[in-house]
């Protein structure tokens, strides 16, 4: 807000009395109760700027250009963003690719994949398995028994919905896929389990996935 008053106007009027201003988007002419200016000059707030929503928002709406953090795309990206965070991203596909690979702590690993693990060395402690590991095919088995010649991937709701768009989605079935192919390559028997309606980890709601595994275990092993 531009004041078109005086400080002794200002001082000597009363706290109904409207005062002129003057808009920092469009410069028009508006007038506001002087205790409504008290409030906003006392807590710093941007209301007395300007003469309607609709200058404020063009305001802030104001966008600038910068880099994502992961691709280095430049993008637009609204003033009032780029004050809340210092860290820039094009698509929620890039946000979630940089925080996976710079994590400084915690574990990339879900709960249920941990969990199987536990349960699967208790149940089978005469068998190897690899667990989130590359060695067999160049790309990651979430469970490989290399005894068996036999993997298994669980997937969650992330290959099946574009949580994060439609590109990163892509992007992680056609890794799937390539997947896939590597372990027909390799003579490895791939097992694909949906585990998208798994939402909130339970051990009783993990349970029908160790047993789809223990069961497809116990065929290769006994037959």
């Amino acid at each position: 807000m531009i004041p078109l008053y005086t400080e002794e106007e200002y001082i000597n009027s009363k706290s109904m009395d409207k005062l002129p201003c003057q808009c920092e988007k469009c410069f028009n002419i508006f007038y506001k109760h002087k205790k409504y200016i008290t409030h906003n000059i006392l807590n710093n707030l941007d209301d007395i700027k300007y003469c309607s929503r609709k200058c404020q928002r063009t305001t802030l709406n104001k966008s600038s250009v910068v880099n994502c953090f992961q691709c280095n795309k430049e993008f637009n990206k609204k003033l009032s963003q780029v004050k809340k965070s210092n860290n820039h991203f094009c698509s929620r596909s890039c946000a979630v690719t940089y925080r996976n690979t710079h994590k400084s702590t915690g574990t990339r690993r879900s709960k249920l994949e941990i969990w199987l693990e536990e349960q699967l060395s208790l149940l089978y402690p005469n068998l190897i398995f690899d667990f989130n590991r590359k060695d067999a095919i160049n790309s990651e088995l979430d469970i490989y028994i290399p005894s068996l010649k036999l993997a298994f991937e669980l997937n969650g709701i992330f290959h099946y919905e574009p949580i994060y768009g439609s590109d990163k989605l892509n992007q992680i079935q056609n890794n799937d896929n390539r997947k896939f192919q590597a372990c027909i390559e390799n003579s490895i028997e791939l097992c694909i389990i949906d585990t998208s309606s798994l939402v909130n980890f339970k051990p009783l709601k993990a349970k029908k996935y160790l047993d789809i595994i223990v069961n497809i275990i116990n065929q290769r092993t006994y037959c």
